[in-house]
């Protein structure tokens, strides 16, 4: 490593193959970080190499580890070629995530366990790992990918929520057990996203119902970088994205029966 290097910021993103991961690599090497991103995707990652590449200058640099976030070793090396490459880290984005379509009880066990080995072993892993790097490099800033779902009952998607209403628990519990080493934490409650999400989730493949305002994962990702230097305990994107968690709080029930005619399968399946 350089001096150069030294005196960058450095970025951890797990599944940044697509999506929201792959935005944010995009984000915050523009915005001068050295950025190490993981995901299972070698190809997927090499595309990602050339556009981070192909950058105006100044960007940051970007380093690409494949590894899947259910395996705790791979997400421990994959920091320790974070550290010895740029010698430092400095943030975490915790995006890794699939989400699952069905009713609980019908649903395959292997992709209800696929669901809650990505979204909450995957976040714990990449914390465990990244907050003892972030104590010896003075601080840092985790940002935890959760979903405005986690405060509704959403029947169809009830294991992708559930797994989002851990992670944002997860970000509270963190913030106060990680506060006197300098590391923050937000809470990135995320709405609906134009992403391949939607396409890749397992379980049933039927369209949702309805149209809802949709965010661009560049937009998100934007929100990341920014969210990485003000340090909010929550981000959230829109004002409809505000309703729908208010609802959830003030209007339970309500909430419940709209999000059920949105994910309820058709009758025909």
């Amino acid at each position: 490593m350089d001096n150069v290097t030294m005196t960058k910021r450095v970025v951890f993103i797990t599944g940044a193959s697509s999506g929201i991961g792959r935005a944010a690599a995009l984000a915050f090497a523009g915005a001068g970080y050295a950025v190490c991103g993981l995901a299972r995707r070698a190809e997927r990652l090499e595309t990602l190499q050339a556009e981070i590449d192909a950058l105006p200058s100044p960007q940051g640099e970007f380093m690409s580890v494949v590894g899947d976030v259910r395996r705790a070793d791979d997400v421990n090396a994959a920091v320790e070629r974070t550290l010895a490459q740029f010698g430092r880290l400095d943030v975490l984005v915790a995006n890794a995530g699939i989400g699952q379509h069905g009713a609980v009880a019908d649903a395959e066990w292997e992709h209800i366990e696929a669901v809650l080995r990505t979204n909450i072993d995957g976040v714990l892993h990449s914390v465990r790992a990244c907050a003892p790097a972030m104590r010896g490099s003075g601080g840092g800033q985790i940002l935890i990918i959760s979903s405005v779902v986690a405060g509704v009952h959403t029947p169809y998607t009830a294991t992708y929520s559930a797994s989002k209403a851990f992670v944002s628990s997860l970000a509270g519990s963190l913030r106060l057990e990680l506060e006197s080493d300098k590391i923050s934490v937000t809470d990135v409650l995320v709405g609906r996203t134009a992403t391949e999400f939607n396409q890749n989730r397992l379980g049933s493949s039927e369209s949702l119902r309805g149209r809802l305002p949709t965010k661009t994962a560049d937009e998100v990702a934007k929100a990341l970088v920014k969210a990485a230097e003000r340090r909010p305990r929550h981000l959230v994107m829109s004002l409809f994205d505000r309703i729908i968690l208010a609802g959830g709080l003030l209007a339970p029930a309500l909430m419940a029966r709209l999000a059920k005619r949105q994910y309820e399968p058709s009758k025909s399946n």
